[in-house]
């Protein structure tokens, strides 16, 4: 289960329980997960990266290494916001392994064809709108992120405040739905850390990958999307993905749904992997 920014493997600890000890939420022994929570590289416990290239490609080839060391012959790669981006390239790079990738958003957008338009559902066109409404009133970190993170990492690594700030940028959207604990935990581990300016890097290092992968994946993948959040486009979706076998829409949540919405992000997760699991 990868995470994603401004969060840390602390946006996966809420779930841990209802995934390994499911009888205790109403569930069957045999729903059971083994979970493993990495830290992105660059992000909290995996400290500040001493190399550059460490976009989602190369995190996607350490997870397949962690994976393969610590002994699992077939996994589910699942992830939230940047671990949305990494956990499908997890499958591109290891399908005999990977039953499936599950994520709360598709990154799919328009490729420029005016055409691709036309085949819009008037769903799909309401979150054009929610799109437009992200890139001009919040995109603002991943701008500065993806183009001079080194700018705003001395700030970040110079005052707590400031980076409780700068991390509330998205961590407030979450409003009532997101405790305090939940915020101060994730930034604490930033800070204490000093790893803002590094986890910021990444964005900058996934910008300016010289080759991207122009094939879909081929693996199952299940999208569970959440009100609140980046809504996706299964129009552009399909043709970045080429087995969409799940694809859940939800009127509640947010774009932190392990918090937010624990038991229903657990319910897709589990009914997608049932699926899977045929494979």
């Amino acid at each position: 289960m990868t995470h994603g920014w401004p969060t840390t493997f602390v946006e996966y600890t809420t779930i841990i329980d209802r995934l390994v000890n499911p009888v205790a939420y109403g569930g069957k022994s045999e729903d059971a997960f083994h979970v493993v929570i990495p830290s992105l590289p660059g992000f909290g416990f995996s400290e500040n990266v001493k190399t550059r290239g460490w976009n989602r490609f190369r995190t996607a080839k350490a997870w397949r290494e962690l994976m393969k060391h610590l002994g699992y012959t077939h996994y589910i790669a699942a992830g939230n916001d940047l671990g949305s981006n990494v956990s499908p390239e997890v499958g591109r790079l290891d399908p005999e392994h990977v039953l499936g990738v599950h994520v709360t958003q598709i990154f799919s957008f328009p490729s420029g064809d005016p055409l691709e338009f036309e085949e819009l559902s008037p769903e799909e066109k309401k979150a054009l709108e929610v799109l437009q409404d992200f890139t001009q009133n919040l995109s603002a970190y991943s701008q500065i992120h993806a183009t001079k993170p080194r700018n705003i990492g001395y700030a970040l690594a110079d005052s707590p405040i400031g980076l409780l700030a700068w991390n509330c940028h998205l961590l407030s959207t979450g409003g009532d739905l997101v405790s305090k604990e939940f915020i101060i935990t994730n930034v604490m581990i930033y800070w204490l850390t000093n790893t803002a300016a590094s986890a910021a890097r990444f964005y900058y290092e996934d910008a300016h990958v010289l080759e991207v992968p122009e094939e879909p994946t081929t693996v199952p993948i299940g999208l569970a999307n959440f009100a609140g959040d980046f809504q996706s486009f299964k129009t552009f979706a399909k043709r970045d993905h080429k087995k969409i076998v799940s694809w859940n829409v939800y009127d509640e949540g947010g774009h932190f749904p392990t918090e937010m919405t624990p038991d229903l992000y657990v319910e897709d997760l589990r009914q997608f992997a049932g699926m899977v699991r045929q494979k």
